[in-house]
């Protein structure tokens, strides 16, 4: 039974795991992200990679890293991760210096697109295309049975498609991404604007808040419209219709078997995934003419950072 090591590197948190060839993780460790430099985050990677294979017993077949930013076609070098504040930080060459292990370095939604692909809520299809709905819109695209990387390492971006022309400005400096309209932050956006609009109607969505449009937070949005609150419903078909125009962009480029959700907003299932799928069907290319792509929540949730990198970094040898 191979084993190898997946660690996601986030902006608060830095997880590992061990993981076997089965995508099962055998254990995990957590520590928080230090506020720094480059040297300072990949220290306190060394040590949780460390701390991970003390205690492992047989040899391991190499380190996957996930990182939130475009990695070059080698696998080997973060061109730019915002979050962390780097720019062509050669992590892989790092890493190897302080475990002596083989290290492949990996977008972090690019990894737990493979993850979700190989182990997780895309099993069973070749070509799966994974949106991870949390703060934006992340996501990765395995084709063939094969994570498509692109010609620079910087595929994946799906969140960036351009929805509105001149629409919302959003972090990456640029307007009308399509994260902008279908993430959690939409979510929580449009469930505060219908709330402020039509107060007598979100009695259930502002008891669970502090009573104003604006203390009203992603999970009270979830909450209120398993509730039946209809301002949170409303919200999450609203969000929804936008999810379900990206996937249909996306299916008239990719035509993927299956869009595999997950994030945090996934959580709510029928909620999103119904007008999503709606709107999908009403869009797509081709119409009733073409076979539409199933759409699956996924089943990894948070591990499938992890899991895809280390798996990753074992089919990779």
């Amino acid at each position: 039974m191979g084993i190898s090591v997946g660690v996601d590197i986030g902006g608060t948190k830095i997880l590992a795991g061990i993981v076997n060839d089965q995508g099962q993780i055998l254990s995990k460790v957590r520590k928080k992200t230090p506020r720094a430099d480059a040297s300072a985050v990949l220290e306190v990677v060394g040590e949780v990679i460390a701390e991970t294979i003390a205690n492992v017993d047989g040899s391991i077949a190499g380190i996957g890293v996930g990182v939130a930013g475009p990695v070059d076609a080698a696998s080997t070098t973060v061109l730019y991760a915002p979050n962390l504040q780097w720019a062509d930080v050669p992590v892989a060459a790092l890493l190897e210096n302080v475990t002596g292990l083989p290290v492949l370095v990996e977008n972090d939604g690019s990894a737990a697109a493979w993850g979700e692909a190989r182990f997780g809520g895309g099993k069973g299809f070749q070509d799966v295309v994974t949106v991870t709905i949390g703060t934006g819109i992340g996501g990765g695209i395995v084709l063939g049975g094969e994570l498509f990387r692109g010609s620079h390492g910087a595929a994946g971006e799906i969140g960036h498609m351009g929805a509105v022309a001149d629409g919302l400005l959003g972090g990456c400096g640029r307007k009308g991404c399509w994260e902008q309209y279908a993430s959690g932050n939409a979510l929580v956006r449009a469930a505060r604007e219908l709330a402020a609009e039509r107060r007598p109607e979100a009695t259930v969505l502002l008891e669970l808040g502090d009573g104003t449009p604006e203390g009203v937070q992603g999970a009270h949005v979830t909450d209120a419209a398993r509730r039946g609150d209809p301002i949170a419903m409303e919200a999450f078909a609203n969000v929804g219709a936008w999810l379900g125009r990206g996937l249909a962009n996306l299916t008239a480029i990719v035509d993927p078997d299956a869009f595999v959700i997950g994030g945090g907003v996934s959580d709510a299932g029928d909620l999103i995934l119904a007008s999503a799928q709606q709107t999908l069907s009403q869009s797509i290319f081709g119409g009733t003419n073409r076979p539409h792509p199933a759409l699956l929540l996924a089943k990894l949730g948070n591990d499938a950072g992890i899991v895809g990198a280390a798996d990753l970094a074992r089919v990779s040898r």
